[in-house]
């Protein structure tokens, strides 16, 4: 009882002393003084063979940490682009004395971390067991065993990851950003292909092994509880005889800005937002003058969730989720770049808001509390980081690879909170250029093009690996084929079409179709059919298991679609699109009443030339066909779903095909609606056979 007593006189007198204080809470409360920051510098010295050892002591915790860092630089791989990432995967497959299965119990019996990399390695551990940790680290690095299967094996995902950032347009922007800053055939702009990757061998992976895993300017930092004296033998233990190809200072030659600002644009027609990304090169030392007063520029423009960009794209106008900037810096030229996925219907405007902001970045329009703000977040952030012991280990090999001056993050923050309102204004003059960037886009150029030509840039047009793109009548001329001709028409493309699949007297055979179809979707497996009749009767079911997940029949007058429990009559719109296709397949019909058909000139689908062919169907839809020049077969279509009150973009690739009887039938179809894909796979593919009136009721 005495307690509870005590207890509430203690709150009772806190809120009494509480009232008693007038908090004005119109005003942002004052930030702070700036954290004093003391950094203890790490024990370093060099092994014969090149190998640099730097040692931060902190006996807090029972763990040890020791990553490798081999200081390469850019490398340009060239045709073997890829090879580099898949040696560093291939580290982690195994050695000559453990395979991959006894490597990973290995690691995990002594509950440690171990990673390999292109780049080095790392070991982590408690102490008791990280010498056992460390020497399965230098085992890897040493003597990998580099089996065929695992090649194999890490080539096909390489190439899934691949095939799956197809249709990504953040991923695209990315790429093509980087090439074209760059140049395609430099270290920092070229870009692993699906082509590449095919190409490589294991021989590919051990040359690269031979000439970039090597003591030679690398920097071995160990942090924790370990004392120089213990690294330095464990050191010794594992790498003392290692040795291998020296290594020359990196170097890069620094690519040019553009003469003058451009749009760049990249269609992707199945987009729903627009990538945009406006932005230029700059050479940002972190032992330069502007470095501090730059990295704060940045901040106030677009670091965060107060910035400019973020305030007035989303907040103010509601074009995107977020809008931010970033800004490179180090040895190597790197890159200034604002950017945001914005609504398709917006990226004009969205543009012009992010090119105001950062001409009142350059004019000055900064106010001292945007400074301040900016700021305190680094003055937080930085204090927070150097809680972290690993912090200190990474900052001391900055300090040597760098060539930073030693008290460089001791006094970081007195740098940072010396910068004034005016060392912006210069910052933003000098590397914010808006005269010279690249403003790169990623969208649906039929809903984003027609609004960019108003902003007055000029407009260059890429494909998603970076190669320009002509525009169709510039194309036509080029190769002196009119978009109609005896050689080349709608009707000879559809013509060559059904003579590729087998011939149109076999095609007019062919009164019902019966396959298998399968797909993969979150994890699960579906399985189903798809039946066609004559003149447009079809049936399309998938199951997980025995349960209907998906069930789509239409009987040629009306139809329905099942999804799970609930059932849906088609609308009068559906039923006509249906009844767009007069019969399976539908190409055979394409030159009957109700259709009209145009060629629209060459195009391209990855490597395979192709013919575009536009189609309107007798219900009004359009559908713009790619066919392979060489083969006749169908690649591509691209036509639209209606979604409510807005056309969805689709998008439909026919891969692999092969023959069944005296036909050739797609085998794998993959789908993008509004840019969400799936795929689905066909088997058992049957012709006049086992298809009945009675499935379609």
């Amino acid at each position: 009882m005495k307690k509870i007593v005590i207890v509430a006189l203690g709150v009772l007198l806190l809120q009494s002393s509480m009232a008693q204080i007038k908090v004005d809470r119109s005003k942002k409360p004052a930030a702070g003084p700036a954290p004093v920051i003391t950094i203890k510098d790490p024990i370093i010295f060099t092994m014969p063979n090149g190998m640099t050892i730097l040692v931060v002591e902190n006996h807090k915790l029972p763990k040890v940490t020791a990553t490798l860092n081999i200081d390469a630089g850019p490398i340009t791989e060239g045709k073997k682009a890829g090879v580099m990432d898949m040696m560093g995967q291939m580290l982690g497959e195994g050695t000559k004395t453990l395979s991959k299965i006894q490597f990973d119990e290995a690691t995990d019996m002594i509950g440690a971390d171990v990673n390999l990399s292109s780049g080095g390695g790392s070991a982590s551990g408690l102490t008791r067991y990280f010498e056992k940790a460390f020497m399965l680290m230098a085992d890897a690095l040493k003597n990998p065993a580099f089996p065929q299967a695992s090649f194999e094996k890490i080539k096909t995902q390489t190439i899934t990851g691949l095939k799956s950032n197809d249709k990504n347009t953040a991923a695209i922007a990315g790429r093509v950003s980087m090439a074209l800053n760059y140049g395609k055939q430099t270290a920092l702009g070229e870009f692993t292909t699906e082509e590449s990757v095919k190409a490589l061998t294991l021989d590919d992976v051990k040359e690269a092994y031979k000439n970039y895993i090597t003591p030679s300017r690398s920097y071995l930092t160990f942090v924790g509880d370990i004392t120089p004296l213990l690294a330095k033998a464990l050191t010794t233990k594992a790498f003392e005889n290692w040795t291998g190809k020296k290594l020359d200072a990196p170097a890069t030659a620094d690519a040019p800005n553009p003469e003058k600002t451009e749009i760049d644009f990249v269609d992707m027609s199945t987009a729903v937002q627009g990538e945009l990304s406006m932005g230029n090169l700059v050479t940002n030392p972190m032992n330069g003058s502007d470095y501090h007063s730059l990295l704060l520029a940045n901040q106030i423009l677009g670091g965060g969730a107060d910035s400019k960009l973020f305030m007035n794209l989303r907040e103010k106008h509601g074009f995107t989720y977020g809008a931010y900037s970033s800004v490179g810096s180090g040895r190597f030229q790197s890159m200034f770049k604002a950017g945001a996925a914005v609504r398709s219907e917006k990226v004009d405007s969205a543009l012009s808001e992010m090119v105001k902001e950062i001409l009142n970045m350059r004019d000055g329009k900064i106010t001292q509390e945007e400074l301040d703000i900016a700021k305190a977040k680094y003055n937080g952030a930085y204090a927070i980081r150097m809680e972290d012991p690993a912090t200190t280990a990474t900052y001391a090999s900055n300090i040597l690879i760098n060539n930073l001056p030693k008290d460089f993050y001791r006094t970081y923050l007195q740098k940072i909170n010396a910068v004034t309102l005016e060392d912006i204004k210069r910052v933003a003059n000098n590397y914010f250029n808006e005269n010279r960037s690249r403003i790169l886009i990623v969208g649906n150029g039929k809903k984003i093009l027609p609004n960019l030509a108003r902003l007055g840039f000029p407009i260059k047009k890429y494909d998603k690996f970076a190669e320009p793109v002509l525009d169709e009548t510039k194309e036509v001329k080029v190769t002196e084929t009119p978009k109609t001709t005896d050689a080349i028409s709608g009707f000879s493309i559809v013509e060559d079409y059904l003579k590729a699949i087998g011939g149109k007297e076999e095609v007019k055979k062919i009164m019902t179709i019966s396959s298998d179809i399968s797909m993969e979707m979150m994890g699960r497996e579906f399985k189903g059919k798809d039946l066609h009749m004559n003149p447009n009767k079809s049936l399309t079911e998938m199951k997980m298991g025995d349960m209907t997940v998906m069930k789509k029949v239409f009987n040629g007058f009306t139809g329905s679609v099942q999804q799970g429990p609930g059932k849906k009559e088609m609308t009068l719109e559906e039923i006509k699109e249906q009844q767009d296709d007069k019969g399976v397949i539908p190409q055979l019909y394409y030159s009957t009443a109700g259709y009209k058909i145009e060629y629209l000139g060459k195009g391209k689908i990855g490597n395979d030339d192709t013919y575009r062919l536009k189609v309107v169907m007798p219900s009004g839809k359009t559908s713009v066909q790619q066919y392979a020049t060489k083969t006749g077969l169908l690649l591509q279509e691209e036509t639209t779903n209606k979604e409510g009150a807005e056309d969805t973009p689709v998008t439909i690739e026919y891969k692999n095909y092969q023959k069944f009887g005296n036909i050739m039938y797609p085998t794998q179809i993959i789908n993008n609606a509004g840019g969400q894909e799936f795929t689905i796979n066909i088997t058992n593919v049957k012709f006049n056979e086992g298809v009945t009136e009675a499935d379609f009721k």
